[in-house]
């Protein structure tokens, strides 16, 4: 359901960027990617095997798209944009992960990315999923600009819906056993609480109809759960 928060910003960027090819990183069972393949020419990188193995049927469904399991198996190639869903906070060195993200794109291109906001609400939910940390707004634009990128939009998501969600998920991670290393716990962070089936899906986006709505007065504020952020590759 917090992905059904964040897709009209996400969206939104995609209409300002109108990318040709996408990379994305982290691509998890792959439910965006698939959405991705559908309209442009798409590439993922997954480090799971069996979130990969996921999302490489549902690309098969799709009829186009190729995921891969390393980065180093992209070999030289360039895209008009790099796009990263929850995915940098799994990263110790964001920084160099940024670095590496931008060497990825043609230049003049486009990196969307999605973040959890707010470092006071780490919770159980972040560790249990390998998070090292949360964003603050003005310390991710100050991140973005070191590691030569120019911020074009970056937009809060989840106000309210969206906290509830995270408490609510931090709840069941508290009551299960916990993987013993980062590791494990990251790479695992994007099969949990995945719906199975075509019907849940649609649920979801049902349930989260009215809160799409009544976060967006609330798109420019700092008050949300997440960001989502469009930023160009710097001259």
């Amino acid at each position: 359901m917090m992905a059904w928060l964040r897709f009209d910003s996400i969206g939104r960027a995609l209409r300002t960027a109108h990318p040709n090819d996408v990379l994305e990183m982290g691509a998890g069972e792959g439910a965006m990617g698939a959405w991705l393949a559908s309209r442009y020419s798409y590439t993922c990188v997954e480090p799971d095997d069996r979130s990969r193995s996921k999302a490489e049927q549902r690309l098969a469904a799709v009829g186009r798209g190729r995921a891969l399991a390393q980065f180093a198996e992209l070999g030289d190639e360039r895209f008009d944009m790099v796009c990263a869903f929850e995915v940098l906070e799994h990263i110790e060195d964001d920084t160099r992960a940024l670095e590496e993200w931008r060497e990825r794109l043609r230049p003049g291109g486009w990196l969307l990315m999605s973040v959890p906001a707010h470092q006071k609400k780490y919770a159980a939910a972040d560790r249990a999923a390998g998070h090292f940390r949360r964003y603050e707004q003005a310390d991710l634009s100050a991140l973005l600009d070191k590691t030569g990128y120019d911020v074009d939009m970056l937009r809060s998501y989840g106000v309210g819906f969206g906290d509830l969600l995270h408490h609510g998920r931090s709840f069941i991670v508290g009551r299960r056993a916990e993987a013993p290393t980062h590791e494990e716990r990251s790479l695992s962070s994007g099969r949990f609480l995945q719906p199975t089936g075509s019907a849940i899906p649609l649920a979801y986006a049902a349930i989260t109809a009215p809160f799409r709505i009544l976060q967006m007065p609330f798109a420019r504020s700092d008050i949300g759960a997440g960001y989502v952020l469009l930023a160009r590759r710097s001259a």
